[in-house]
């Protein structure tokens, strides 16, 4: 960021995703406001509402008619945290756009901080996690397996990653105008573009309220989902898979051969169950890896939007409060 923008000439939008979290975004907005007013900066506040059924868009609606800097986006029903950044980031104006948890384990005293960095001159300053508070000894290796996975896999960074982050408006216009696919994952996205990058590492706080929307279910969906979209790798599995099957079949169709030659051939029952129960194994892995690649494709081919907009409020097109996305 230029030292010739003044402090009070940018603009900064803080985008909150956020599903059932009446109980906690009050709080949450006016912690946020107390930090941007105190960085002497304009903002705009966005809450986007991912179809929630806890009367949490009253809440927000109420916020927004008391500040004029909260608005909010209302989805007509849950689609999911990627689409909630995805409509944050589509109705951001801000020179820089903060992404961040409703749920304040993003401190959002830290949002200081990513505006120096970003002032500096990064057009990404991703926070991460150095340490989770109240996590058990399961969610600690789960995350930490997907990060590694993710990370092997797709060729990103992962480690210790999050969604709390601060993007430049040209960074943004990219991620909104220069990826058609439908099936995105923030996080890797925001890596994956470059730019000059700069991390700033966080302690994840304590829930205030309430418990985590993600399930396990959800959270494989999510792991799948991301793979299959930064990497082609999984697929080479399917080589590997096939050539182990031929070496296998080779070490088991030689020792038959031998046991022939020297008059001493045995029924190989239980030889041949093993080996078919493996080579079967191997195909199911393998079918299974290529059905999910033809999935994601046909999501994609589909063409359907990403989510459904049915109030938004705080905007200047309010006609199209009914849009598409």
């Amino acid at each position: 960021m230029s030292q010739e923008n003044s402090k009070r000439t940018v603009l900064v939008s803080v985008i909150i995703p956020a599903y059932n979290e009446a109980s906690v975004i009050e709080h949450t907005i006016r912690e946020v406001q107390q930090v941007l007013d105190g960085c002497e900066i304009g903002y705009e506040l966005i809450v986007v509402d991912d179809g929630s059924s806890d009367g949490m868009f009253a809440t927000i609606s109420r916020m927004g008619k008391q500040y004029g800097r909260v608005k909010g986006i209302r989805f007509s029903r849950n689609f999911g945290k990627e689409a909630a950044l995805l409509a944050g980031l589509k109705a951001a104006k801000g020179d820089a756009v903060i992404t961040m948890d409703a749920d304040l384990q993003h401190p959002p005293t830290l949002i200081p901080e990513l505006l120096e960095k970003w002032r500096e001159g990064f057009k990404v300053v991703h926070g991460v996690k150095k340490d989770r508070q109240g996590d058990s000894i399961f969610t600690r290796w789960r995350a930490e397996l997907y990060n590694y996975l993710l990370s092997t896999l797709g060729g990103i960074n992962m480690r210790n990653a999050s969604d709390f982050k601060l993007l430049d408006r040209v960074v943004v216009e990219v991620i909104v105008q220069q990826f058609p696919e439908r099936l995105r994952f923030y996080r890797g996205l925001a890596d994956w573009v470059g730019f000059e990058q700069a991390a700033i590492p966080f302690s994840v706080g304590l829930r205030k309220t309430g418990e985590s929307k993600w399930s396990l279910p959800s959270l494989t969906g999510l792991a799948t989902t991301t793979i299959v979209s930064f990497t082609s790798a999984p697929l080479r599995i399917v080589s590997i898979l096939g050539l182990i099957t031929l070496v296998f079949g080779t070490v088991v169709a030689s020792e038959a051969l031998f046991s022939w030659f020297r008059g001493k051939a045995v029924s190989g029952f239980v030889t041949i169950i093993i080996t078919i129960l493996i080579i079967g194994s191997f195909i199911m892995i393998s079918l299974g890896i290529v059905g999910e690649y033809i999935a994601k494709m046909y999501e994609e081919i589909k063409g359907r939007p990403s989510y459904l907009v049915t109030s938004r409020f705080g905007f200047e097109d309010e006609a199209s409060s009914n849009r598409n996305e």
